[in-house]
């Protein structure tokens, strides 16, 4: 009678490589420490210099336009030349940009900066592709939840930086930026003297003819059944998720009158969800249940947090004194104080303060982290089961850059309706596609002999 228990070989493969992921792991959390500075304020940011919700919008637009360009070159590229200076090349551009934030004292500026940093924003797909090198079918989703993990440790770690600078700068936003420019410059010491090629030259080049950076290519992997949908559902779960990470800040300064701090706190919290989901979590129900039941778990929990986080009752938080929000939205950016009376986004009235708006918004934040940190890593991990070796970054390329099309889209579209139908619709409407999603799923994803 054949036995249950698994052989040696089968639990190697089981276990994670962590002399192979700690690098690239560690380089990844100082690498996104930077973004994860940034992302709170960016939307304050763009508001203290009188910016509506669809400009914002156009302004969150503006990394993932680019990226969704530039993802799928770097990732070609990287299956030719390999990993090391296609992520070197990346953070270059990342610094660069962070720079140039710090030294914006108009809006178009900020623009530009964006721009930059987008064009060159390879760092997590081309992080993925060293993770999924120094993984094995049985590992995979696990390590790529380690990735989603370190951008959860750098949203409890980065707000808390931009918190203290703040506080320490007098609430210079620019000030911000180059702290977030210090760390990416760290993450390219990492990389030149630590960080190991995972790609040897024997294995690069084979598939550069096979993907590409075009819309050609892009519709022919939508055509192939499994890679197809996989592919749509990436980035409709992110059209949805990506109003939700995008407009968070300006819906709790409209809802809830939250200042920059109250929102660095909001993504502390959400932060150390993800953590926990992706660093612990998702591996263990991977391995128990498969990919198919977390995408769907993922699915229908962040549609529920959407839901939820839409319904959030209009009360102020205790705190609020409208005043002196005006004030710190009027705060000197590098010397330079944009005029308070042209902030564009509608604050609360001062009066009927108290807890419920705040209690419910955090209730609606634990699915709504749980889900998100579920799908990304859930859906990538499937991708490159369906690919050969060696166009698993061309793939993971590919995903970067539906994932990022999402980025570009979402922005756009959701600016205008908050700006249009107000702050609830925009996270109502990405709760009923979310639902939407899931029904399909159900059907298009096949259950595999794991579960």
């Amino acid at each position: 009678m054949a036995s249950n228990n698994p052989t040696p070989k089968e639990t190697n493969e089981a276990k994670l490589d962590y002399k192979k992921i700690i690098p690239a792991f560690v380089i990844a959390l100082i690498d996104l420490l930077g973004l994860t500075i940034i992302i709170p304020l960016l939307p304050l940011y763009a508001t203290s210099y009188g910016a509506s919700a669809a400009l914002i919008g156009a302004l969150g637009a503006t990394y993932p336009v680019m990226q969704f360009i530039g993802a799928p070159i770097l990732g070609r590229l990287s299956d030719r030349y390999g990993r090391r200076p296609v992520l070197l090349v990346s953070q270059v551009g990342t610094l660069l940009g962070f720079i140039l934030l710090g030294v914006s004292n108009t809006l178009w500026l900020l623009f530009i900066s964006r721009l930059i940093d987008g064009i060159s924003g390879g760092n997590i797909s081309t992080v993925q592709a060293i993770i999924t090198d120094s993984t094995t079918e049985e590992n995979r989703t696990q390590g790529l939840g380690l990735i989603g993990a370190a951008f959860g440790i750098g949203f409890i770690i980065g707000p808390v930086i931009a918190f203290v600078t703040l506080a320490a700068s007098g609430d210079n936003y620019g000030m911000v930026a180059f702290v977030a420019a210090a760390f990416s410059f760290l993450s390219i010491l990492l990389t030149f003297f630590w960080l190991e090629e995972t790609l040897p030259p024997e294995k690069r080049g084979k598939s550069a003819k096979k993907e590409g950076a075009n819309l050609k290519n892009m519709m022919a992997a939508i055509k192939k059944p499994t890679i197809g949908f996989l592919l749509i559902l990436m980035a409709a779960q992110q059209f949805a998720f990506g109003g939700y990470e995008q407009l968070l800040s300006l819906f709790t300064l409209n809802r809830l009158g939250m200042d920059a701090s109250a929102n660095s706190a909001l993504f502390v919290f959400a932060g150390v969800i993800i953590v926990a989901v992706q660093g612990y979590f998702v591996g263990k129900w991977s391995k128990k249940l498969g990919e198919r039941w977390l995408i769907l778990f993922g699915l229908v929990v962040l549609g529920l947090g959407l839901t939820l986080t839409s319904l959030t009752p209009h009360q102020p938080v205790p705190w609020y004194d409208r005043q002196a929000l005006l004030q710190e939205l009027d705060a000197p950016l590098l010397g330079e104080t944009p005029p308070a009376e042209n902030i564009q986004i509608e604050l609360p009235d001062d009066g009927q303060t108290g807890w419920l708006g705040l209690g419910w918004l955090l209730v609606a934040t634990f699915p709504a982290a749980v889900g998100g940190g579920i799908l990304q890593p859930s859906i990538n991990s499937l991708l490159t089961k369906e690919v050969s070796p060696d166009e698993v970054g061309s793939m993971l390329g590919l995903s970067t850059s539906f994932y990022s099309g999402a980025n570009a889209i979402t922005p756009l579209i959701l600016g205008v309706i908050f700006d249009w139908l107000g702050s609830t619709a925009p996270f109502l409407i990405g709760g009923i596609i979310l639902w939407l999603l899931w029904l399909i799923a159900r059907k298009k994803i096949k259950i595999t002999e794991q579960e």
